[in-house]
Formats: structure tokens, C-alpha cells, sequence
């Protein structure tokens, strides 16, 4: 390192020291320990542009030990993305460009939300996956190294990322793919929270992550105790052309190394070190500046970034004009995958159905997956060991798997997860963040419980993820109460900007899928695994329907009664609504694949479907009642089913849960009595 790096490094430092002093919170002591990898990664080996953070060709940086922010932000500023002093002296406060976590879509250079440990290694497996596909779609037989799709994923990691269970699923997938576009330091500084990471961990990382097939190398401490930064640097430059997998360096640091009191202490991990502290650290690196205060040829030098980046996207941008010339079709193709936009054609596409055919929803998204995927190319994904009973894999198309046959290839379609729903949904969401997949994964719904916080991710980060959960209620059957998902439909109808969505019957899901893809936002499509009638409803206003989140399958011009349902308890209701309507009832059956939709909609629609005149309604929906109170209103019966499942063939466990056409009879008659007792 030049001196004039070393003064970069050094502004760093206190730059994540002094902004954690202003805020009075923060993490310190990796962001100061860590200045010298950052600086080196940012200004020698993480490929970027601060003026066009959103350059195709460039590197991604994922800050996996996310409570760190501070260390990327001070990166962020020295190197030109736009943050200012003030918004650093603003760090952690309401509103600013410096929350305390990473937040994706809020700061310029920020390519994932991490926080939740764990979550951001396993993105960044996901946005190497995704890299990987890209280039065997697009430019499969150049030399490595030589494509504009060649890019590479650069992760800071910390023990809490490493402990987490996540990291074993991430790490297990990255090794099978062969991921040598991945490069994940590792620090090692022993310290967490608690104390001594040998309160918690016994395990040999470096041997973990060797039977995973990771590459992995160790770097010792520096002579003077700080990172030994020579070191990782000629680690990195050598192996970059020579390995077959992913990259793990293990990093020895000290951390909040060299303040002279809090170095390798718990405490420095998540407080401010204090004024005195501060002081002695300032003191320690032989500097007298004020907080803040930035040298000016510290500045001129590490804005070198932004001249080095506009060099190195110009070179691509001439790289990538003589791909696309050579290549116009699939260069005219990806433009518009990029873009956002769909196919005018895929309406057209959907499979049709003819009225009373019965058939699982989950074939019916079969069926869809197949024609989409064939005018859609970006539309690939997989399932956790799950193809055949989600119906996810597309067929025709190969395995996505390093090995180039047949049957497999990094342009393959259809991903192998193995029982890992975990890094699944978080690969998902680094898959998504690459800008050019439109990517699907399925499971049995009562496994989104180990989905969920990629899930919250996905909604926070609003990512066009869709995932397939198929087996949506005890109508699974003798499998029995374990995989018969009870509370999830409520719990994840709680996710702040995600929908759920419970189609009613094949024509309904293969509508589902289309306004799904024209949302290009986070979607839960929940699938039965027992067969359902055909409505005699128009495909069009279905499709109208759907995308609205709520349509009436049957109309009354003034009900008695509105049944409001979803999923396989539409059918249900409809006969229901047939016997009523024998006992001169009037009937309005609702069908609600989407909760979230349908309170989009305008105040005018949610009136015309459910009137607030009409206080008589029912719910019914094969899962916890929690969340329909406010539809139903005060007077209204929820049909559902408030206990766990029961091992019983499918038509004997709906039937002990409650889920009858007497049922919803005897609750719509209930209702009616109750709204006429109460009326005025």
C-alpha cells in the first residue's frame, strides 16, 4: 500500500468511528478493523462505476455482516456514489442516505438489504447463480474471462454469518455449482456479541467449507496486529484465474484494531467507543484532525475510483456493442428483459379449461409454467426436492448444473435445491437483484416457515419473486397435521408489500400467473394438490377478476348474503350457495385470490362486490380465521379451521375440520338472522 492509501485507510477508520460517535449507536469495531479490506476491494478489485451504480457489466459488493453499514457507507462516500459528509454525520438518523442496516433501492451502491445474518451470503450465491445463467444463455463458448456477461460476487462476512444455518444450505449450493464467480472474505476476529466465539464454536470453518468445494485460504495477522491487507491482496490476484468454485479466504483481524483499549472486546462490536476512546484512537494513528474532517488529497485519490470505472465501462460497453451486433436477436431480447417488459402475446398463451373440468390448481400452474416459459426465456426456478408434486419443472429444458450434456448446463432452466428452502428463497431474491430472471420456486406451503425471512427480505426490497406452495390444506390428507399448513395463509398475508395468492380453480391460477409476472413484485401463488371444478365464468372476467384481487363468481343484484372464499373453498361455497338459493336465499359468492389486490382496488369496486349494506357474510377459507374479522364484519361467520390438521384421506380430514356445505349453510343462515336482528 502507498502511503496515500494508507491515509485512505486511516480516513476510513475514523470516519466509521466518528459517525457511530454523532449517532450514538452503531457497530465500530468491524467497520474499523475492516478499513484496509474495503479499501483494497473497492479500489482494486471490485469492478464498478460510482457514476452509473446501475451499470450492467459491473461486480456485485454484498456486506453480508450488514450491521456494519457504516464500513460500506465511508466507501461509498470516499469513492463517489454521492453520499456527502452530512450524510454520514446523519448516519443511522431518520430519513438518511446512512440507515443502520444496507437498505436496497435507498442508497446508491447498496446491492442487497442485509442485516439478518445469513441472508446476504446466501444472496450472494444467488446473484452468482444467476450470473452464471445469464452467461450460458447469452454467451456460452466465449474464453473465460473474455465475455461482457463475466462478472463476479464479492462478500464481507462475519462468525454470525457463518453460524447461522443458512450459510450451510448456501454454502452447499454454491459448491455444487461450481460458483468461481463468488469471493467471500471471512473475518475471523473471534469476537461476537457474548464474548469469545469459543462459547459457541468448535467446528473447522476452513475444513467446512473445503467438503463443501469451496477453494479456501487463510491470512494471518500482520506483523503489527492489523489485517495483513499484502497478503489478501496477492490471494485474491492469484487465484482469481485458477479457480473451479467459490472462494473462501478466511481473514484474521482484530476487532476495533488499533483503538488501544477496545480492540478485541465484545463491546466494541455494537456500542460507540466513547469520546475517550476516540481520543486515544486518533492519538494512536498520529492524526489531529476533527471528526469528519477529510484531507483533500485523500478524496482525489480514492475518486480515482470513478475515472477507473468509467475506463472500465466504457471497454465493456464496446465489448457488449460487438456482442450484440454479432448477436442482434438475443441482444434485442435482452434489452427488453432489462427493461421490465412482457411479451404483448401472453394472454393468448394461457391454457384454457372447459367449465366443470376438474383439475388441482397445482397441475392448472403446470400447465402455465409451460406455455410462459415458452415465449419467456428470463422464466426459470425449481423446487426444494419438490418438482413433481409442485409441477415446477419445465419441460424440455435442461438441469441448471455446472456439467454441460444433454440434460444439464448453466443455461439449464430447471434448479435442483435438494430440501433446502432456506437458501432457496434467498438465492431467489440475489437471483431477482441480477435484472434479468423471472424466477420461481416451490414447496409445500407449510415449509414457507423456513422461508420467511427471505421472504420479508423480498417484500422489504419489493423483488419480482414468486413463490409456487402447493398442498394448501388438510385436503393434503394423510400426511397429516405436520405438512397441513393451519396458520400460514394469515401469517404471511401480515408481510407488509407481499400478496398471496389462492386461486379458486385452473382457469384462476393460470390468470394468477399472468398478472403476477405484470406486477413484477413478490408473490406467494398457493396451490391445491386436490382436484377442482372449472367455473362457468368467462376466462376474461376472471383474468379481470384475478388481477383485482376479487370478482363475484355468482351475482345477486341484492344478496341476502355475500360468501366471500378463496382457493378450493369457492367451489364449496358455490354449492352451498345453490342449496340457499333453493330455500329462496339470495346468494353472492366472492371469489378472493388476493386479499392484498383486492384492497388496492378503489373504494367505489370494494363497495359494488361487498357493500357495506349487506352485513350478512361469510368467510370460508380451509386455514386460521385470524385476519378476517374485518371482512366479515361484526355480525359475519368466518368458516375456517382454527386447530391443528389430522392424518385422514383428504374428504374425511376437510370434513372433521369442519370445511361442509352444511357448515357454510348453517353459518350463512346465522348471519342473515343476525344482520336482520341488528338492523335499525
Amino acid at each position: 500500500m502507498s502511503s496515500i492509501d494508507n491515509d485512505a485507510i486511516t480516513t476510513a477508520r475514523l470516519l466509521a468511528l466518528d459517525a457511530v460517535e454523532c449517532a450514538g449507536s452503531g457497530h465500530p469495531g468491524t467497520a474499523i478493523a475492516l478499513a484496509p479490506v474495503a479499501h483494497l476491494l473497492f479500489q482494486k478489485h471490485i469492478r464498478h462505476n460510482p457514476s452509473d451504480p446501475q451499470w450492467a457489466g459491473r461486480d456485485r459488493f454484498v456486506l453480508s455482516c450488514g450491521h456494519a453499514s457504516i464500513l460500506l457507507y465511508t466507501q461509498l462516500f470516499l469513492t463517489g456514489y454521492g453520499l456527502t459528509i452530512d450524510d454520514l454525520r446523519n448516519f443511522r438518523a431518520a430519513e438518511s442516505l446512512t440507515p443502520g442496516h444496507p437498505e436496497y433501492g435507498h442508497t446508491a451502491g447498496v446491492e442487497t438489504t442485509t442485516g439478518p445474518l445469513g441472508q446476504g451470503l446466501a444472496t450472494a450465491v444467488g446473484m452468482a447463480m444467476a450470473m452464471k445463467h445469464e452467461r450460458g444463455i447469452y454467451d456460452a463458448d466465449a474464453a473465460p474471462g473474455s465475455s461482457p456477461f463475466d462478472r463476479t460476487v464479492w462478500v464481507i462476512a462475519s462468525d454470525g454469518d457463518l453460524q447461522e444455518g443458512l450459510s450451510y444450505e448456501a454454502g452447499a449450493i454454491a459448491g455444487r455449482h461450481e460458483l468461481n464467480n463468488l469471493v467471500v472474505i471471512y473475518d475471523d476476529n473471534e469476537i461476537q456479541i457474548e464474548g469469545d466465539t469459543a462459547l459457541t464454536t468448535s467446528e473447522d470453518v476452513a475444513e467446512r467449507f473445503r467438503a463443501q468445494k469451496w477453494t479456501v485460504d487463510e491470512v494471518g495477522l500482520a506483523s503489527d496486529g492489523d489485517v495483513d491487507i499484502e497478503s489478501l491482496d496477492h490471494v485474491i490476484s492469484e487465484r482469481r484465474s485458477s479457480i473451479t468454485g467459490p472462494h473462501l479466504v478466511i481473514l484474521k483481524s482484530q476487532i476495533a484494531w488499533p483503538a488501544p483499549n477496545a480492540v478485541n472486546t465484545a463491546a466494541s462490536h455494537g456500542a460507540p467507543l466513547g469520546a475517550t476512546e476516540a481520543g486515544e484512537l486518533r492519538s494512536t494513528l498520529g492524526v489531529t484532525s476533527s471528526p469528519f474532517e477529510v484531507d483533500e488529497s485523500v478524496l482525489l485519490h480514492t475518486r480515482t475510483a470513478v475515472s477507473r470505472g468509467s475506463q472500465a465501462q466504457s471497454a465493456w460497453s464496446a465489448d457488449f456493442e460487438e456482442w450484440s451486433i454479432a448477436h442482434p436477436d438475443l441482444a434485442s431480447e435482452l434489452e427488453r428483459i432489462r427493461s421490465g417488459a412482457l411479451p404483448n402475446d401472453l394472454e393468448s398463451l394461457l391454457p384454457t379449461y372447459e367449465p366443470g373440468q376438474q383439475l388441482a390448481t397445482r397441475d392448472a400452474s403446470g400447465h402455465t409454467i409451460q406455455r410462459l416459459a415458452a415465449r419467456l426465456p428470463e422464466l426459470w426456478g425449481g423446487s426444494a426436492d419438490l418438482a413433481e408434486p409442485n409441477r415446477t419443472a419445465i419441460g424440455g429444458a435442461k438441469s441448471f448444473l455446472p456439467e454441460e450434456s444433454d440434460t444439464s448446463g448453466r443455461a439449464g432452466r430447471n434448479v435442483h435445491w435438494g430440501v433446502r428452502e432456506h437458501v432457496m428463497a434467498a438465492a431467489m431474491n440475489g437471483i431477482a437483484l441480477t435484472g434479468t430472471s423471472r424466477f420461481f420456486a416451490g414447496t409445500f406451503l407449510v415449509f414457507s416457515d423456513y422461508q420467511r425471512p427471505s421472504i420479508r427480505l423480498a417484500a422489504l426490497m419489493q423483488l419480482p419473486v414468486t413463490y409456487l406452495w402447493s398442498h394448501d390444506s388438510v385436503a393434503l390428507g394423510s400426511d397429516g397435521p405436520t405438512h397441513q399448513p393451519i396458520e400460514h395463509l394469515a401469517s404471511l398475508r401480515a408481510i407488509p408489500g407481499f400478496a398471496v395468492v389462492r386461486p379458486a380453480d385452473a382457469v384462476e391460477t393460470a390468470a394468477a400467473w399472468l398478472a403476477i409476472l405484470e406486477r413484477n413484485a413478490p408473490a406467494g401463488l398457493v396451490l391445491a394438490r386436490q382436484p377442482l371444478p372449472v367455473s362457468s365464468v368467462a376466462a376474461a372476467t376472471v383474468l379481470d377478476g384475478v388481477r383485482r384481487g376479487a370478482y363475484a363468481v355468482l351475482d345477486t343484484p341484492n344478496p341476502d348474503v355475500i360468501i366471500i372464499a378463496t382457493g378450493s373453498e369457492v367451489s364449496l361455497s358455490l354449492e352451498a350457495a345453490a342449496v340457499l338459493n333453493d330455500d329462496d336465499v339470495a346468494v353472492r359468492v366472492i371469489s378472493m385470490p388476493s386479499r392484498e389486490w383486492f384492497s388496492e382496488q378503489s373504494a367505489d369496486y370494494r363497495e359494488s362486490l361487498i357493500p357495506s349494506s349487506v352485513t350478512a357474510r361469510v368467510t370460508v377459507e380451509a386455514a386460521s380465521t385470524f385476519g378476517w374479522h374485518e371482512l366479515a364484519g361484526g355480525v359475519g361467520e368466518m368458516v375456517g379451521i382454527d386447530q391443528f390438521g389430522l392424518s385422514a384421506p383428504a374428504a374425511e380430514a376437510l370434513e372433521a375440520r369442519g370445511m361442509t356445505v352444511t357448515r357454510v349453510i348453517e353459518a350463512a343462515k346465522s348471519t342473515i338472522a343476525a344482520a336482520r336482528h341488528t338492523s335499525p
